[in-house]
């Protein structure tokens, strides 16, 4: 009997101090961003990445910059594993707006070969409370309406389809509903009713300067394609995941966002992506 209580006794000690660690562990994996060196030909730029937040976009993008994750070559079609961003360049920079890269073509049409889902948090955005329509202001301003066209296509044709509203015959019986609906829809039904799909366990970091985001062509088109913030940009929040922000070489970014640009926005000179590389933590 004794034996035995001394043995679940010197059991119940070893869990007891292993838990704890554990634990502690596993928070501080959590808690400590990965970051990366991303070098380029006017400097060199480093990013927190939120691992977090956006774990699969972050572990894409490191998976891509460190040969890690397979991707179809452009020129071969061939499916490769190698630094994908290796000798790319920034193929789209807007002065006061954001410097663009992740493109093997350079010309802001290619990617991996694959498309993802976006990461992002529209309640966390305050999205859900933002109306998309005002009755005195008219359409907010995050749904980049400036025409009836525009209002067709970002509003009424999403909504019509949300609502399986496939003739003239289905408006007419349903104009009361539809006109409710315009009532309260919000930024992000609006949004949703386009394809965004969202979830409380995506990224919630507003769109400011200086962070890293996902490039795209709409909803759930990620791929390589990403860009760094030379300003606050909110007019792009829900419709971008952002998954990383500059700790350090701003002042790069912000170099490479004064160059000289021509057709397409596409600098005249190149500006090269080096590597991108994950830091190693002391």
């Amino acid at each position: 009997m004794k034996s035995r209580l001394a043995w679940l006794i010197t059991f119940c000690l070893i869990i007891f101090l292993a838990v704890p660690t554990m634990v502690i562990g596993q928070k501080e994996s959590i808690e400590k961003n990965p970051v990366v060196l991303l070098k380029t030909s006017l400097g060199d730029i480093q990013i927190e990445l939120f691992a977090k937040d956006a774990p699969l976009t972050v572990a894409n993008f490191i998976g891509l910059a460190e040969g890690a994750k397979a991707f179809t070559d452009p020129v071969s079609k061939e499916l490769v594993k190698r630094p994908f961003y290796d000798n790319l360049i920034f193929h789209r920079v807007i002065k006061d707006f954001m410097i663009q890269g992740g493109c093997p073509l350079g010309s802001g049409q290619g990617g991996p070969g694959y498309k993802f889902g976006d990461e992002i948090d529209a309640k966390g955005l305050g999205l859900d409370k933002l109306m998309a329509v005002d009755p005195e202001k008219g359409p907010h301003p995050y749904l980049a309406i400036r025409s009836q066209a525009d209002f067709q296509r970002a509003i009424l044709a999403p909504l019509f389809k949300s609502l399986n509203i496939k003739s003239q015959e289905d408006m007419d019986k349903r104009k009361g509903e539809v006109e409710a609906k315009m009532k309260t829809m919000t930024v992000q039904e609006a949004f949703e009713n386009m394809g965004y799909k969202y979830s409380d366990k995506g990224s919630a970091y507003p769109l400011k300067r200086g962070v890293l985001a996902m490039a795209n062509a709409g909803p759930n088109t990620n791929g390589s394609q990403f860009f760094i913030n030379l300003a606050d940009t909110p007019w792009l929040s829900g419709k971008h995941t952002v998954f990383g922000k500059v700790i350090k070489g701003m002042d790069v970014v912000d170099k490479i966002g004064r160059i000289e640009v021509g057709k397409g926005s596409r600098p005249l000179k190149d500006v090269k992506i080096i590597s991108i590389r994950k830091v190693q933590k002391k």
